[in-house]
């Protein structure tokens, strides 16, 4: 769960904790975080439920979410897949954004998720039943999307959202076949025990893109120091760093599109920039910054201790 402060691909992301108090964070781009301490009170983004456009990106990959939570779908010849739920006030802006498209409800065959926070997960329970698909997560975010609980210990708290039954507990290299379409799953744990980021081959005019659609790589609140509900949290955080550093990234489509310009892109695509969302130094750029806020954070908190 993040906030971005300013705009454009290097500004700064600040952890919200809605209903509750705004926390400084760690940044996926832009400076090194400290540590979280309570500003204010406030609610979400409004831009977490502000309605957009559905578009199409690069292929048949479709941006069908709000201004600042993405919900990505992936058309195929054999049904559709849509990847993280957003909020579940969110829902009926999806669904009309999938009729837009043309996308039925009982054309989604699968639901996958980056990681098992409200802001993400909290749709997936009412997608389903809308749909009837299947719904697959990472196999260490399994039991906080069943109870609606958010995983490990937060220094904000966490926020609950509709549990949803799970169909599938997934982990690394496994993967979802729908169709010529393979989406493998890629084990990035810290941000959540599951976090999980997804990969797939797209075509984009005769060209061969490889999409990756991360996890979060941010601290936003996690205790890293006495976590006793997730007491592996960093070296997950580490090994998740190295594994995310070595994927190949033509298109990058974060679950939250500031994170990547999501929108600026479409934008600058829309009038005649026809390769605008391919950006192969991106990912590098992301995992290079999560790991100086990371270090800052852990510093922070390990001083506290």
């Amino acid at each position: 769960m993040s906030l971005v402060i300013g705009t454009g691909a290097m500004s700064r992301t600040m952890k919200l904790c809605p209903r509750g108090a705004l926390i400084a964070a760690a940044v996926a781009l832009g400076a090194p975080s400290a540590a979280q301490s309570p500003v204010a009170p406030s609610l979400d983004p409004p831009s977490w439920t502000r309605p957009v456009p559905p578009f199409r990106i690069v292929g048949n990959i479709y941006y069908v979410g709000s201004e600042g939570l993405a919900s990505y779908l992936v058309k195929t010849e054999r049904g559709d897949i849509l990847i993280d739920g957003t909020m579940a006030a969110n829902v009926p802006m999806i669904e009309r954004n999938l009729a837009t498209i043309g996308v039925r409800m009982r054309d989604i065959k699968y639901l996958l998720l980056t990681h098992a926070h409200f802001d993400h997960a909290g749709g997936l329970a009412r997608l389903k039943a809308d749909s009837g698909a299947q719904l697959i997560v990472g196999a260490g975010d399994r039991i906080a999307v069943q109870t609606g609980k958010a995983p490990g210990e937060s220094l904000t708290g966490g926020v609950d959202f509709p549990a949803a039954a799970v169909d599938r507990g997934i982990g690394e290299g496994e993967t979802v076949r729908l169709g010529a379409t393979t989406l493998v799953a890629h084990a990035t744990p810290g941000h959540t025990p599951g976090c999980t980021t997804w990969t797939l081959q797209m075509f984009e005019r005769g060209t061969p893109l490889r999409v990756v659609i991360p996890c979060s790589l941010t601290v936003a609140g996690n205790r890293l120091v006495g976590n006793r509900r997730y007491p592996g949290i960093v070296g997950d955080y580490r090994a998740s760093f190295a594994r995310m550093a070595a994927i190949r990234a033509d298109v990058v489509l974060p679950a939250h599109p500031e994170l990547a310009d999501v929108h600026g892109r479409r934008v600058r695509r829309d009038a005649g920039q026809r390769n605008a969302f391919v950006d192969r130094a991106l990912l590098g750029t992301i995992v290079a910054r999560a790991r100086i806020a990371f270090a800052a954070d852990l510093a922070a908190q390990t001083g506290r201790k």
